[in-house]
């Protein structure tokens, strides 16, 4: 799979909470299906856990600023929400 674009379709289709705060909060919510975390994401928890409740983490090798360059955005993304992955196949990630 394709994850850059596997991404893209899912910001354009799908609902996607970007941020860590958002991103916190949507696993805590239990409204989060995946969490993708940055391998550069300050919040150690998300970068040493495989899980945050019954939420699996997939963590993305690259910095915050890659994650973002993937998304097409341009700013960084140190962790982002995947609440509704629309069209996209991003949720068969392996985390």
């Amino acid at each position: 799979m394709d994850l850059a674009h596997a991404l893209k379709v899912a910001l354009d289709t799908g609902t996607v909470r970007i941020g860590l705060t958002e991103t916190l909060a949507a696993a805590k919510e239990k409204k989060a299906k995946l969490l993708i975390v940055a391998r550069s994401c300050p919040d150690r928890t998300l970068t040493k856990e495989r899980t945050i409740g019954k939420v699996p983490i997939y963590h993305y090798e690259g910095s915050a600023v890659e994650l973002g360059q993937a998304c097409g955005r341009p700013f960084p993304i140190s962790a982002m929400a995947i609440l509704d992955a629309g069209s996209s196949a991003i949720l068969t990630l392996e985390t």
